[in-house]
């Protein structure tokens, strides 16, 4: 007890510590100085055979650094300048790589402004104010009623699945880490395979592969939890480093609605926020993308008074002005993450990247967004537990729901996909149902199911 006592004590301490740090990065990495206090804790749980005291010390360290909102001032005129700077000659490299010139100097200049830029962030002061963190269990349960939320912890290596719903915490023995890691990559990979034709087999032949990964992943991840899953929806709460897995592929889960949070507590707050019923929707389309953007034409009948940019005004600072406070974003546009680098993964627009670092200058993050972009969906593991990326910046922020994909998805399949979406949430389906129910009307052949697959939703709503 006086253990138990004392490390939550320590983290407490850490707690206090994080709140002064204005930067998500930092944030972040702060997290692993308590990992091991947390992790003594779940140990503890798990020796006691207790499942709701493990999910509770699981969550008191899980996704912290997401619960304090972004602090950095909106008007850093010199930050802002940093990241103009880097968009420009992001765009002479480009150009400088489609002509075949060198292009060592302009690559030496983006690392050297992007570092300029990452030190001048580092620097934000916090607002040493209080967060909330862990979850309330009681809350939980009542909130999810018969559905199920699936919380992977990961004990020295080894994956336990709590499965939470109809008022019970209970606990199933899953996969080792790594080797579900592993197959994560297979899955991936065999999903960028089939939906991009890069294989000398036939469709039919390379998506009877990736299925056979999926029930592989499936066990691995889930184990005997697979089978106690229930008749409603399903909450997927993964350890930091398997968050970019393809949900949907797992058979125990393809015809079902499926969210995917980065704790249990996040979920509880999207949820309690509530589906958005009104507000500007902004629709954007950038360049380069082998469909041309196609499904903003089809999304726009959708939503009367929608605000669509694209040809030349689908600029960082345009798109910013029309996402602030927003219902619903879409955005069409290539993504590139940058594991090295997490807050510079960006969005290809016109004038350049979209970064994560322009996304935090947002006052107000839009409801819900849809990402029809490559990799999109995928984060870093940072610290304990945490994540950074184009994803779990805007559920910082205050974005409730995203769809987004953790694949290299094929432009011209993803359009049919959008459409259906956007056809279901126009008419007041929640996120992860729409998704559910646009992938199985979409799935016409292999490479469209393969590209279904990819995508996921992210939050609550």
């Amino acid at each position: 007890a006086r253990l138990m006592r004392a490390c939550r004590r320590g983290l407490d301490v850490l707690d206090q510590h994080r709140a002064t740090l204005g930067s998500s990065e930092l944030r972040a990495q702060a997290s692993a100085h308590g990992a091991e206090l947390a992790a003594l804790g779940q140990r503890h749980a798990l020796r006691l055979d207790r499942p709701r005291l493990l999910l509770a010390w699981s969550e008191r360290w899980r996704a912290t650094a997401l619960a304090v909102p972004s602090v950095r001032p909106p008007d850093d005129e010199r930050l802002q300048a940093d990241l103009a700077a880097i968009r420009a000659v992001t765009d002479r490299l480009a150009q400088a790589r489609a002509q075949g010139l060198p292009t060592a100097h302009l690559a030496a200049e983006q690392l050297r402004l992007e570092r300029a830029a990452r030190s001048r962030a580092l620097h934000a002061p916090g607002q040493d104010a209080d967060a909330t963190t862990g979850c309330d269990v009681p809350a939980l349960l009542a909130e999810l009623g018969g559905d199920r939320l699936l919380e992977l912890v990961d004990v020295d290596g080894r994956l336990h699945v709590l499965v939470c719903g109809s008022g019970t915490v209970r606990r199933f023995p899953a996969g080792d880490t790594e080797e579900a890691a592993r197959h994560i990559d297979l899955a991936r990979f065999g999903l960028s395979r089939l939906a991009h034709g890069r294989s000398t087999l036939s469709p039919a032949d390379l998506l009877a592969q990736v299925e056979k990964s999926g029930r592989a992943l499936q066990e691995a991840l889930l184990g005997d939890a697979a089978h106690h899953l229930g008749d409603g929806e399903v909450v997927i709460v993964p350890p930091g480093r398997l968050h970019a897995v393809p949900w949907a592929l797992l058979p125990a889960l393809r015809e079902r609605t499926v969210s995917v949070a980065p704790s249990a507590g996040t979920w509880l707050r999207a949820r309690r926020a509530g589906s958005p019923s009104t507000g500007r929707v902004v629709l954007v389309r950038g360049p380069g993308l082998r469909s041309d953007g196609a499904e903003i034409r089809h999304i726009a009948p959708e939503y009367p008074g929608r605000v669509v940019l694209g040809d030349g005004t689908a600029t960082v600072a345009g798109i910013l002005r029309a996402m602030d406070g927003a219902r619903l974003a879409h955005v069409a546009a290539h993504g590139t993450f940058r594991a090295d680098s997490p807050l510079f993964s960006a969005l290809r627009v016109d004038d350049g990247p979209l970064t994560v670092y322009d996304l935090e200058r947002l006052r107000r993050a839009p409801r819900q967004v849809v990402l029809s972009s490559c990799d999109s969906g995928l984060t870093a593991p940072t610290g304990a537990d945490e994540l950074l990326g184009l994803a779990s910046s805007l559920i910082q922020l205050g974005t409730t729901g995203i769809v987004a994909s953790v694949v290299l998805v094929n432009d011209n399949a993803a359009v049919p996909l959008m459409v259906e979406l956007h056809r279901r949430l126009s008419r007041g389906a929640c996120l992860p149902a729409a998704l559910c129910e646009a992938r199985r009307a979409a799935a016409t052949d292999p490479v469209a199911t393969a590209t279904g697959w990819s995508f996921v939703a992210l939050g609550a709503c």
